[in-house]
């Protein structure tokens, strides 16, 4: 089905007389993970989303049997998502079934050089491949590792605290973790202190592309991102990472929240700085506080009056640094490509030039790095039987003056389809029959994010901890923030993480214990499913 009614019904689990009223605005992972954990501290919660469907950019794509991600398609570090689940009494691998994947992915390198590695969890096997490329590097793996799982202990009490203040920043934890952490050093240059083949700092250090920035612009402390893939794993949810927010809507619904579809709000009623009331063209919601999971730039421009903000007016949010976009094909195909992995990242020749075009020029590459996604090979109920589901990804320049959309987009597509055929996909175009295309300018206009950044405000050093909107927003009483656009970032364990943040401090400050969430964040017990998940699949 493509869409569902407007209210989905449900019976509550606890008398609705004198609970706190919660609207969440936006019913993607962040606002999901929001309304289990205030429904299960017993408020009256509900959730309002302005399409069709729960998951904002973590929704499916559904057409004529194929089923895609529309965004996400890694699932990594199960840690947070799982001890939310644990704090509603429920096991998230019994939810949602997962599969660990091996190889992780494989990345080929364009250029003379070229190269491929299939990544894997298995640091001999990835000693072999990497002696392929250096010999020098060989043994460089493991004490990256090795350091960065130092790191993320420091790293944690970071990621899950909220930062209010400068002063925070005094923080004995965050002092204690500088050293470690380097936050003056950008990623490539912290990982050329292990590797000395260029194509493998590129390797380890791509995932910065999670966050939508290049590398060598992302600060070194998001070396941590591909130590969680090896140490920690890729996931693959059974019906595609959609299906985690999909299982979250209905665990949310059976705790008592009201998910109201294709009901956008229009405006707000502020007494005194404090939001007291929401309106959609259905109805007038009175409120305790509201929780915003709506893309932050978007949704504060068009819905909250530019004179009530000081910090974060309009003109204010317009000079920000914003991530970069991406151009999205989803294509149905006829048979299936057995030899392609699963996940696939293909690095162009001209990377440097790609990344500076994107970042800086915002200008379409010639040279463009790709990703696919073959998720057929390991989960063949995306498609119709005899087919399967190509996800092709392009990291391109958030909305430009200097790219038209309207006029550029069909070369753009031809140019990615070209690109398919370093990975071994040159026949691509005779065997599609399905397609569905997003462009920067769909980002905008469908999915109401702020120039197409679909990866939120850039990380950069200005923009991170307390210089990010604040998970309870300081311009506005009774308002917490939840998602990409807030305190810790982008990405979906972190964005996880800022749903628990906040639900902590609404909770807090509405005077209801926030016991049963830190007691499942002291760990999920060793006999629930997500234990053995996160072994090590040579020890499983």
């Amino acid at each position: 089905m493509l869409g569902r009614p407007n209210v989905r019904k449900t019976s509550s689990l606890r008398p609705q007389m004198n609970k706190k009223k919660i609207v969440i605005v936006g019913a993607g992972p962040g606002g999901l993970a929001t309304a289990m954990q205030l429904a299960q501290a017993g408020c009256d919660v509900t959730v309002l989303e302005r399409r069709d469907r729960v998951g904002g950019r973590t929704s499916a794509i559904e057409t004529e049997g194929f089923r895609f991600d529309c965004g996400p398609t890694f699932f990594l570090y199960p840690r947070v998502l799982a001890e939310i689940f644990h704090s509603v009494g429920r096991d998230l691998m019994e939810e949602v079934p997962m599969e660990r994947l091996d190889p992780q992915y494989r990345l080929t390198f364009g250029g003379e050089r070229g190269g491929v590695l299939d990544c894997t969890p298995d640091m001999d096997e990835m000693d072999r491949q990497i002696a392929k490329f250096s010999e020098a590097d060989v043994g460089q793996l493991r004490r990256y590792m090795d350091d960065n799982r130092e790191k993320l202990e420091k790293f944690r009490p970071i990621l899950e605290s909220p930062f209010n203040s400068p002063l925070d920043l005094l923080r004995p934890s965050l002092l204690g973790a500088a050293a470690k952490l380097h936050p003056f050093r950008s990623l490539g240059k912290e990982l050329e202190r292990y590797f000395s083949d260029p194509r493998l700092v590129i390797a380890f250090a791509f995932q910065a592309k999670y966050l939508g920035m290049s590398p060598f612009n992302c600060p070194s402390l998001f070396s941590i991102l591909s130590f969680l893939e090896y140490e920690h794993g890729v996931f693959h949810p059974i019906g595609g990472c959609s299906r985690v927010s999909e299982r979250m809507a209905e665990i949310a619904e059976e705790l008592g929240v009201k998910i109201r579809l294709n009901e956008p709000v229009d405006s707000i009623e502020i007494q005194d700085q404090r939001v007291t009331a929401l309106r959609t063209s259905q109805d007038r919601y009175t409120v305790d506080a509201i929780v915003v999971n709506a893309d932050f730039a978007d949704w504060m421009t068009k819905t909250v009056p530019n004179e009530t903000r000081r910090r974060w007016t309009n003109e204010k949010i317009e000079k920000k640094k914003f991530s970069c976009s991406t151009f999205m094909l989803y294509l149905g195909i006829e048979g299936m490509y057995e030899d392609l992995p699963h996940h696939n990242i293909h690095i162009s020749e001209t990377y440097d030039r790609n990344l500076r075009e994107i970042e800086l020029d915002h200008v379409l590459s010639s040279d463009p790095s790709v990703y696919v996604q073959n998720a057929c090979v390991t989960d063949p109920s995306l498609a119709p039987a005899g087919c399967s589901t190509l996800y092709v990804l392009v990291p391109v320049s958030h909305q430009s003056e200097n790219i038209d959309w309207s006029t550029q987009a069909d070369a753009f597509r031809e140019k990615t389809l070209d690109q398919l055929a370093a990975i071994g996909l040159g026949d691509v175009r005779d065997r599609i029959r399905v397609e569905h295309r997003i462009t920067p300018d769909d980002w905008v206009n469908d999915y109401a994010i702020y120039k197409g950044a679909t990866f939120n405000l850039a990380h950069n050093l200005g923009q991170m901890l307390h210089l990010r909107p604040k998970n309870r927003f300081d311009e506005l009483d009774g308002v917490y923030l939840v998602g990409g656009g807030t305190h810790p970032g982008s990405g979906l364990p972190v964005i996880y993480e800022s749903s628990r943040i906040s639900s902590r401090l609404l909770l807090e400050d509405l005077g209801i214990s926030t016991q049963f969430i830190d007691e499942a964040a002291k760990g999920v017990p060793v006999t629930n499913g997500i234990a053995a998940s996160l072994r090590d699949p040579a020890m499983a």
